[in-house]
């Protein structure tokens, strides 16, 4: 895909800059001096292109087709005849031309609306370094048809003239640094045209002492319905000059007024008044971004749901749960992180940066988004060290993979790594083992791999050889990983030392298993949760010492063997000692089992206790209320007989 945008560019520049219709199309941007500018600003066009009827729906109308996977086969009229005869006779065909419809054609590399809006939540993450401290999701009401738009706001540097024009253009990066998530200059495009047939960037940029405003407004409507063959993008600028905004023209007034007169017909927005209002909240300098005519699904819903939470964004469809066999099951599956992220936006967001920022903030509908560590949520957690064979001329590259068991093992059967790039989430429990089989079992990894490019919608990597034998290795990590800690979740131990020793050490009355029988007996008598046992009772980082005597350090022996043979398959395994702890008790997936299944009925109970509670509440303030207006009653009808009475008050 990198290639073809550079063909792209290629093609365009060798083509010649001459007819372009003094509109700005999607080639790597000039500077801004008047005679460059002039072309990449939307100006006067020909009649039959320079507005088109203005309907109801998200102020220039909207598409006949909202179902984004249909947009793109549904064929509009087509433009005149004599319009391509204008345009060859000024030469605007001696140029590449890239069609509206490429919009749609390039959106569609988002399968997922989430992975359209983590791109837009990575250009604010990319501005921290220009001091951005938050980026801001949320609802906002379209005030020309009241449909609902996707909003995002951030306080980064903003974006200048030049580089509003870069944004808008197609295959244009500025984004060098190894440290940035962004990096082919396609993501703006696809991800605003797959959560919306349009949308309109409001940004403010201070450089030195220029403070300027602009506006942009890309448009797959108005490009459709106006038959366009080209992209078009509209574009106004704005400077302050002793503190008043005043607008920056440079080409013509007629050019600058033509580009108003088509945000105006298009976007949500309908006087130049209102379009100035959107940066009153933008403070010095950021962006803000405003996506609107929303697509929706086959039922003719909107894809993205604003109402089952005040608090989240959701997406239909994707929450039915396949895991579980009974209720209780099912919810604690419903509840996990793993399930959530396929359709909360703020479930996802949580966990799509590895590590936590310090003095930023991603706001979903005004609540900030509490990160989670999935490391950090894992028990008997150990890190395996893998260096890949990058290339023969690179520097050695060590990548540090933390694996462990879900904390609700084994009751959770969720399994899966989590694989970074960058600081952001590519692929979310990625099952590099199959699900049918019980090896790897609630054993969930983290790990960054920096030396492997994501794909364009960064969900996924290219499949090159050397992602293969990534995937190759992490499966080997997850084997030997089970292997070594299965029993630690009430498994049957595979090495066949380690199973007799596990068994003997459960007949021996005075060695740990008989004390955890016991401990677990007395537990059960009076009450106390199994999983206080654990810290008194077996050691993970003891390397399954069973014994005092020597087949203890037998065990510990042939532990220290695989850790050798697994190093010497390119594999460097450190344990690390963060007092994980186990329990040596064959019945322990029966036993967490039943203490799971005891918690989440209390907690069912609770539920319906804070119901009847919240309902109870209700009624009485109901009550309260009649009472209130029945007094208020009385006290109008004394008062209407004292005074018929003609008494005093008293």
């Amino acid at each position: 895909m990198e290639k073809i945008w550079k063909d792209l560019m290629t093609m365009m520049a060798g083509r010649g800059l001459r007819g372009l219709h003094r509109s700005m199309v999607l080639h790597e941007p000039k500077p801004p001096c008047p005679e460059n500018q002039n072309r990449l600003l939307t100006s006067s066009m020909p009649a039959v292109m320079s507005g088109g009827t203005v309907g109801a729906g998200g102020g220039g109308g909207s598409l006949d087709c909202r179902s984004f996977w249909k947009a793109g086969a549904h064929e509009g009229p087509s433009a005149p005849i004599r319009e391509f005869h204008d345009g060859l006779e000024t030469g605007d065909f001696d140029r590449a031309r890239v069609h509206p419809k490429f919009l749609h054609t390039n959106a569609t590399s988002h399968k997922w609306a989430f992975g359209a809006i983590s791109e837009l939540l990575d250009n604010a993450v990319d501005e921290i370094c220009n001091g951005a401290t938050f980026v801001k999701v949320d609802k906002s009401i379209n005030s020309k048809d009241n449909s609902p738009m996707l909003v995002f706001q951030d306080d980064g540097g903003g974006m200048d003239p030049e580089g509003v024009r870069k944004c808008m253009s197609l295959g244009f990066s500025t984004k060098k640094s190894k440290t940035t998530i962004g990096q082919y200059g396609n993501g703006f495009k696809t991800s605003t045209m797959r959560l919306g047939a349009d949308a309109a960037v409001f940004t403010r940029a201070m450089r030195g002492s220029n403070v300027t405003l602009s506006i942009g407004l890309l448009s797959y409507t108005f490009l459709r319905r106006t038959m366009k063959d080209d992209i078009v993008v509209p574009m106004l600028d704005f400077e302050v000059r002793d503190g008043h905004i005043v607008p920056l023209v440079y080409g013509s007034q007629g050019d600058w007024d033509s580009s108003l007169k088509i945000i105006l017909d298009w976007s949500p927005f309908s006087s130049k008044e209102e379009l100035l209002k959107q940066f009153e909240d933008v403070d010095s300098h950021g962006t803000k971004v405003v996506v609107y005519n929303l697509w929706m699904n086959d039922d003719g819903l909107l894809e993205l749901d604003f109402e089952d939470d005040d608090e989240d964004i959701l997406l239909r469809d994707q929450g039915q749960t396949s895991g579980g066999t009974t209720k209780i099951q099912k919810e604690i599956v419903e509840q996990h992180i793993s399930h959530r992220l396929r359709f909360s936006l703020r479930a996802y967001t949580s966990i799509l940066y590895l590590r936590k920022f310090e003095n930023f903030q991603i706001i979903l509908r005004g609540k900030p988004v509490e990160q989670i560590s999935i490391a950090n949520e894992l028990k008997f957690k150990k890190v395996v060290t893998y260096k890949p064979q990058v290339a023969h001329d690179s520097q050695v590259v060590s990548v540090k993979v933390d694996i462990g068991f879900a904390k609700e093992a084994p009751v959770l059967g969720i399994f899966g790594m989590n694989v970074y790039h960058k600081n952001r989430l590519i692929m979310p429990f990625w099952k590099v083992l199959q699900e049918a089989s019980s090896r790897g079992r609630s054993v969930v990894g983290v790990l960054e791999a920096n030396f492997i490019e994501p794909a364009h919608d960064k969900q996924d990597f290219e499949r090159t050889p050397l992602f293969i034998r990534l995937e190759t290795k992490l499966r080997k990590i997850i084997v030997d990983y089970w292997k070594e800690k299965c029993h630690l979740i009430g498994y049957q131990p595979t090495d066949p030392k380690l199973r007799s020793q596990y068994k003997a050490a459960l007949k021996d009355p005075g060695g740990p298993g008989g004390k955890i029988q016991h401990k677990a007996f007395t537990a059960r008598k009076t009450g106390e949760h199994l999983s206080n046992l654990l810290p008194e009772t077996y050691d993970d980082v003891e390397a399954v010492r069973l014994t005092a005597n020597g087949t203890g350090s037998a065990l510990h022996s042939s532990g220290q063997a695989q850790e050798n043979s697994m190093e010497s398959a390119g594999l460097e395994e450190d344990l690390v000692d963060i007092s994980s702890h186990g329990v040596l008790d064959p019945n322990l997936n029966e036993k967490l089992s039943e203490e799971n299944l005891a918690l989440f009925t209390r907690r069912e109970d609770l539920r319906q206790r804070d119901t009847q509670l919240k309902q109870t509440i209700g009624e009485l303030e109901h009550e309260l209320e009649e009472t209130k207006r029945k007094c208020s009653q009385l006290a109008a009808e004394l008062q209407i007989r004292k005074s018929q009475q003609q008494l005093p008050y008293k």
